[in-house]
Parts: C-alpha cells; sequence; structure tokens
C-alpha cells in the first residue's frame, strides 16, 4: 500500500482567525472527547483507553492497546470496532480545526488490511482532507503501534474514510 502522500494541514487557526498553539488545540480535542465521550456508552466501552498522542490543525494520533472487548470472534481487532473508531478518529480530526460540534456521519468506508490481537497496541492517526461550509472530509489510518523506535510506522490496520455533515 502506498503511503499517504496528502499534504498537511495548513497553520491552525482558532474560529476568530488567529493562529492556535498546538497545546491549546490538543486541550481542545480533549475537551470535545470528554464531552462525547460522556454522552456515548459505546465510545465509552470501547475507546475510554485511548490516549491523544498528539494534535495539530486537522491531525490527531491516538494510541489504544487492544482488549478482549475489541476483537471478533477469531480473536482480531473486530470490523465494526474498526469502522467506530474511524467515525471517533475524523470527529476529533474535525475537533483540531477548532469546531465544537464535529457534525453527523453521512458516509464511512473502512479498508481492513490486516489483523491485530488483544495487546496490541495500534496507533491511530486520523486528518482532515476538507472542511467545508456544511460537510468535512477525513482520513483515518489504523497501524500496529513499533515499539522502541520512534518515528517508525507499523502495519497498517485498516484505512477509512469519513464524511460529515456539520450543521446539525
Amino acid at each position: 500500500m502506498a503511503e499517504n502522500t496528502t499534504r498537511p494541514p495548513p497553520a491552525p487557526t482558532a474560529a476568530s482567525g488567529q493562529t492556535m498553539p498546538t497545546p491549546a488545540i490538543e486541550a481542545h480535542v480533549l475537551k470535545v472527547w470528554d464531552r462525547i465521550r460522556a454522552r456515548s456508552a459505546i465510545y465509552r466501552i470501547l475507546l475510554s483507553d485511548a490516549t491523544l498522542v498528539s494534535a495539530s490543525h486537522g491531525r490527531v494520533a491516538f494510541r489504544l492497546e487492544l482488549q478482549p472487548v475489541h476483537l471478533n470472534s477469531s480473536s482480531t481487532l473486530h470490523g465494526s470496532v474498526s469502522a467506530t473508531v474511524v467515525d471517533w478518529a475524523g470527529g476529533l480530526a474535525i475537533a483540531s480545526t477548532g469546531l465544537e460540534r464535529t457534525g453527523v456521519s453521512t458516509d464511512i468506508h473502512v479498508s481492513y488490511v490486516s489483523a491485530a490481537r488483544a495487546g496490541d497496541v495500534v496507533e491511530i492517526e486520523a486528518w482532515v482532507s476538507r472542511v467545508g461550509r456544511n460537510m468535512a472530509y477525513t482520513q483515518v489510518e489504523i497501524r500496529k503501534a513499533v515499539v522502541g523506535e520512534d518515528g517508525a510506522k507499523g502495519a497498517v490496520v485498516c484505512t477509512g474514510s469519513h464524511t460529515k455533515f456539520l450543521h446539525v
């Protein structure tokens, strides 16, 4: 599979048009995540242990150690959990642009590439392709984490695209 060649997002801006520093973006993403988690049982069950690695304008990265609750009957990452992660991470990538509300899903596509098992740590990276007045488009990649090698990328578990309607 070819590496992502999407250009990095533009410089961070808040709704006011002023540059937003990365710590402020991280704090905003965590605030939105806290609000969403409080209102969603499925996110609390599946993703409460996800930890924010980084957030910048239009991009977020999380880590999650897979537990039995994340697995299917073959003891690998369940497809519906992968789709839930694409939904969740895409929304938080939208939040990283400064928006308070991340919209509702109109389309989610997931491509399953390889397996992950209980105990595996996965890295979840999501980025915004475009945020318009009404619609937002995101991409998500779930990879196995590479332990002890900073910057190294592990095997892709799945990729996804996510479209959201923003005005709800």
